[in-house]
């Protein structure tokens, strides 16, 4: 199961998202926000990585304005590794090489297509496992 939340910047692109990850058939866990009124991003992008750590989701997804707050937050939570993606080529090799579990986007900066795209390449790329690679994440937990 994926997590997904937002704050009220990342709304509107969260359901467009959640739309998209229904017509793919993953199944996910909305974290919030509900609305599009102003709230605190660090209380649901530490929702989705306390979930994606402690295994009751695979991998999660955190919209905000810029895509910033949200993965500075999630990053503070043990066995998170969130990045930060604006182009397909990031979020690829995040997956390859990072072994990312966490998508995190700016709806600011990203429109509607190019973060379905980043979605889908996100969820579609596997971890390579390359010794060189188990060696850096080693290194960063």
């Amino acid at each position: 199961m994926l997590a997904i939340g937002s704050d009220h910047g990342g709304f509107a692109l969260k359901q467009e998202v959640m739309a998209h990850l229904k017509a793919r058939g993953v199944e996910f866990k909305d974290f919030g926000t509900y609305t599009e009124a102003s709230c605190d991003y660090p209380i649901y992008a530490r929702a989705v990585a306390q979930a994606v750590a402690s295994g009751e989701c695979e991998r999660g997804i955190l919209i905000c304005g810029t895509g910033i707050g949200v993965s500075i937050t999630a990053n503070k939570v043990h066995g998170i590794r969130a990045a930060l993606c604006g182009d397909c080529f990031s979020a690829k090799a995040t997956r390859e090489h990072n072994d990312a579990n966490v998508l995190c986007m700016g709806a600011r900066v990203v429109g509607g297509g190019l973060a379905l795209l980043i979605v889908d390449t996100f969820l579609d790329t596997a971890f390579s496992g390359d010794e060189r690679h188990v060696r850096r994440i080693s290194l960063i937990e």
